[in-house]
C-alpha cells in the first residue's frame, strides 16, 4: 500500500482545468450520475423503482460480461489476492483489534509515530521511494470539507457497489469524529475520488485521472496504471501550487482483492489520504505500517489523526516546530483515555 503527496503549480492547474477534457480513449466506466429525483423528473414512484431496477439489471449484467472477458492476468491476480489474505490471516497479520493489549502506547511513542508517518514522505518527488524511513515533509491537510466520492469499474456489480459505498460512508463518518472536519460520501462533484478498478481498467485509466484532477503528472498516471502487483492499493493527493494544504485526492483500490484487503484498503488508504502520507515500520499498532500486522485503524491511528487537526497546529509547519506541540497535545488525549 502506498501513498504519495504532490503539489499543482497554481496557474497550470486552473488552466488546465478550464480547457476541454482530454480526448477519450479506453478507460473503466465511472459510476452512474445520480438521477433526478421523482419530484424533479414527473415519474412516478412505481416508474422510478422500475427505471432503477432496469438500470440495476444493466449493470449486472455488464458485470459478467466484463468478469468473462477479464484478461487472464485479472483473474490471476484474483487468485493470488485470495491467496495473500488466507496466508496473511494465517501468520497472525490483518489484525482487527482497535485497542490491542499487546501494543501499549505513550507519548513518546505517540509523538515519535506521529513525526514518522505525518512529517516525513514515503515517496519522493520523482515518484522513487525514500530511504531512511522517508524525507522530512511538512505537516499537511486538508482546509476544505473533504467530499468522498466513488466512482467504479464494469466488474464492479449493483450489490458491491452499494456495499462499498455503506462501508465508505461509514468510514467518512469515523475519520471526521477522529479528526473534527467535516468528511462525507457525496453524490457526485468530489475532491477525494475513490476508484475500484480491475486490472484490465486500471491499465487504461490515464484519461479518466486527467479529467478527475487536471494537471495531474503523467509520472503518478503511470504509477497507477504500473501499479505493481504486490501493491493492493494507493492514494494521491494533492495541492495547489506549493501550499500544504490538500485540493484534491485520488485513491485507487483493486476491484479483484477480497473483502478484508478491501476494507484494509479503505482504512488506510482514506485515513492516508487525510494528511498522514507516510508508513513506518516502527509504527504499532498501525495500519500505517507495512508489515500488514493490522487491517483496521487502530486507536492509536485515530490519536494520530486527532493530533493532526488540533488547531494548535498549522498546514507547512516543520518537525521542529510541530513536535513540541505534537508530544503536548498526545499527552493530553492519553491522559483523557486513563
Amino acid at each position: 500500500m502506498t501513498g504519495f503527496w504532490r503539489s499543482l503549480p497554481l496557474l497550470g492547474l486552473l488552466t488546465l482545468a478550464a480547457c476541454q477534457a482530454p480526448a477519450p480513449g479506453p478507460q473503466a466506466t465511472p459510476s452512474p450520475r445520480p438521477q433526478p429525483r421523482p419530484e424533479e423528473a414527473g415519474a412516478s414512484q412505481a416508474e422510478l423503482r422500475k427505471a432503477r431496477a432496469e438500470r440495476n439489471r444493466a449493470a449486472n449484467a455488464a458485470a459478467a460480461e466484463a468478469l468473462t472477458k477479464a484478461s487472464l492476468a485479472s483473474n490471476a491476480q484474483r487468485d493470488f489476492y485470495a491467496r495473500a489474505e488466507l496466508a496473511l490471516r494465517d501468520r497472525g497479520r490483518l489484525r482487527r483489534d482497535r485497542v490491542p493489549q499487546d501494543a501499549p502506547i505513550d507519548v513518546e511513542t505517540l509523538t515519535r509515530n506521529f513525526v514518522a508517518i505525518a512529517l516525513r514522505d514515503e515517496y519522493g518527488s520523482g515518484g522513487m521511494r525514500a530511504t531512511g524511513g522517508g524525507g522530512p515533509a511538512p505537516l499537511r491537510r486538508w482546509g476544505e470539507p473533504v467530499r468522498l466520492q466513488m466512482e467504479f469499474g464494469t466488474v464492479v456489480d449493483v450489490a458491491a457497489r452499494r456495499a462499498y459505498r455503506v462501508e465508505v460512508s461509514q468510514f467518512a463518518a469515523r475519520l471526521a469524529g477522529a479528526t473534527g472536519h467535516p468528511v462525507s460520501l457525496a453524490e457526485g462533484n468530489g475532491n477525494f475520488v475513490v476508484m475500484v478498478l480491475s486490472d484490465d481498467e486500471r491499465r487504461a485509466i490515464g484519461p479518466r485521472l486527467a479529467q478527475l484532477v487536471p494537471g495531474i503528472p503523467a509520472q503518478d498516471i503511470a504509477v497507477m496504471q504500473g501499479l505493481d502487483p504486490d501493491n493492493f492499493c494507493t492514494v494521491f493527493a494533492y495541492s495547489r501550487g506549493a501550499e500544504p494544504v490538500y485540493s484534491n485526492a485520488v485513491a485507487l483500490i483493486r476491484a479483484e482483492l477480497p473483502p478484508l484487503l478491501q476494507t484494509s484498503c479503505i482504512h488506510e488508504e482514506l485515513a492516508q489520504g487525510m494528511g498522514l502520507a507516510n508508513d513506518s515500520p516502527a509504527a504499532r499498532p498501525s495500519v500505517f505500517n507495512d508489515d500488514e500486522e493490522f487491517a483496521l485503524l487502530t486507536r492509536h491511528d485515530e490519536l494520530l489523526l486527532q493530533i493532526l487537526y488540533d488547531p494548535r497546529l498549522r498546514p507547512g509547519m516543520t518537525q521542529a516546530e510541530a513536535e513540541p506541540i505534537v508530544r503536548q497535545i498526545a499527552g493530553e488525549l492519553l491522559a483523557q483515555s486513563i
